[in-house]
């Protein structure tokens, strides 16, 4: 397996400086015992209660674009504390990136609590995508419902893939509106063909289309 090493202090002080030298030593005589290939070795000085850490952010960058598949850490309190440990083994877990510690000497063995509280974050995302693809079911279903046909009006469906997506469909978002959609309704039903577009910009847009047609 290819690993990160993760070390972490709390704070400047000098002499913490040994306490990262010995997370190191110690994670790259795990890493030796597992047959594992340090990717990278991260080291910084910041509170583990503090989710914002370039560390964090380089380590997660890795493992997102594949170069490393597990992580090695003295400890769990290492990762990180409290609500920030919680938030990165939930992300880990999502990347399936399994964690080592010098302390296991092994597999990270998680406790009760903290699985649980996983387990209730795991669910809530699964209701929350699950509210989300019903709000944009419920917002083509009333288009359609009032007229719309999405067939018909999407234009150059024959372009490379990507380009219409990036673009703002005036035409389907004026469309939409006489059809007495909200601008979240609007902005459900798009993102629902594919495109990309918030709420705000929906509106902004739409406010813009108005001032440019009252001129004419």
């Amino acid at each position: 397996m290819d690993a990160i090493i993760y070390c972490r202090v709390s704070t400047d002080k000098q002499t913490q400086e040994s306490s990262l030298e010995r997370q190191k030593v110690e994670l790259l005589s795990l890493a030796n015992r597992y047959n594992m290939n340090v990717v990278t070795c991260i080291e910084e000085k910041a509170s583990g209660y503090e989710i914002e850490r370039e560390g964090v952010f380089e380590m997660l960058d890795v493992f997102s674009s594949g170069r490393a598949n597990c992580l090695l850490v003295q400890d769990e309190t290492r990762l990180g504390r409290g609500n920030t440990k919680i938030a990165l083994f939930h992300q880990l877990q999502k990347l399936h990136i399994p964690i080592y510690t010098h302390i296991h000497d092994g597999k990270l063995e998680i406790s009760e609590s903290d699985s649980m509280v996983l387990q209730i974050v795991s669910i809530v995302e699964e209701y929350q995508r699950k509210i989300h693809n019903a709000k944009i079911k419920r917002g083509m279903k009333k288009a359609v419902r009032d007229g719309y046909n999405p067939a018909q009006n999407m234009k150059n469906r024959h372009r490379a893939p990507g380009r219409e997506k990036k673009s703002v469909p005036i035409e389907e978002i004026v469309r939409l509106r006489q059809k007495n959609l909200t601008f979240g309704e609007i902005s459900n039903t798009l993102n629902g063909l594919g495109y990309d577009i918030s709420k705000a910009t929906i509106h902004r847009r739409y406010q813009e289309y108005q001032m440019l047609d009252s001129d004419t």
